[in-house]
């Protein structure tokens, strides 16, 4: 019986437009550029961080952060920023009685602006707060131990086989595979991520139903 679903963020539950426009302004590059540089990376299984470093070889990406936020220009999520199935199916999964819970890499300030948004979730954190990232083991621990459950009764849902699907498989989690955005999409036939993924949805609404009829 699953007791607790945790949700990945970047491209899960957040749309990640604002993220890379927000890097392209402060960087003075177009913005297509920046994004077709992300595709390539993501297509060769790389770091969308190098992506920043193509555009800036030898940039300090904690230092340009920084200086982001320093000038006001850093972080910013809001509602608009959601994707629309977010609110609807995290509700109703707590309707069904299952612990939600929120886990994925981001910031620690990313873990501030998700919390004023009053998702409706039992937790919400980020790797910046933990300390550690996914795709490392000791990040699985970490989400064990917030769910409070045992790895079966534990679904973690997200777009990324590297850093979702995969590790959270071989920590003995669940896995649900999420469609979305360009790794969700660039991978969803993947043998391998067919394999690894216990549920494969286009709609984090889907989860109510599957997990309503098991």
């Amino acid at each position: 019986m699953i007791k607790c679903i945790v949700f990945d963020i970047g491209e899960t539950l957040v749309r990640d437009d604002r993220y890379w426009t927000l890097w392209a302004d402060w960087l003075d590059v177009p913005r297509h550029t920046l994004s077709a540089l992300v595709g390539a990376v993501v297509a060769e299984g790389l770091d969308n961080a190098e992506a920043l470093r193509l555009l800036r070889p030898g940039i300090d990406i904690g230092a340009e952060y920084a200086a982001r936020e320093a000038a006001g220009r850093g972080e910013h999520l809001d509602e608009t920023d959601l994707y629309p199935d977010v609110r609807p199916a995290l509700t109703g999964l707590r309707a069904l009685g299952i612990r939600v819970v929120v886990a994925g890499n981001q910031t620690a300030r990313a873990g501030e602006l998700l919390r004023a948004m009053d998702l409706p979730a039992d937790l919400v954190v980020t790797s910046g707060e933990w300390g550690v990232a996914k795709p490392s083991p000791a990040f699985f621990e970490k989400v064990l131990e917030v769910a409070d459950t045992s790895p079966y009764e534990t679904v973690y849902v997200g777009d990324h086989p590297a850093n979702d699907v995969f590790p959270a498989r071989a920590a003995g989690l669940r896995t649900a595979h999420l469609r979305r955005g360009p790794w969700g999409h660039l991978w969803a036939s993947d043998p391998a991520v067919v394999t690894a993924a216990d549920w494969h949805v286009n709609s984090l609404v889907d989860l109510v139903g599957l997990l309503d009829e098991s």
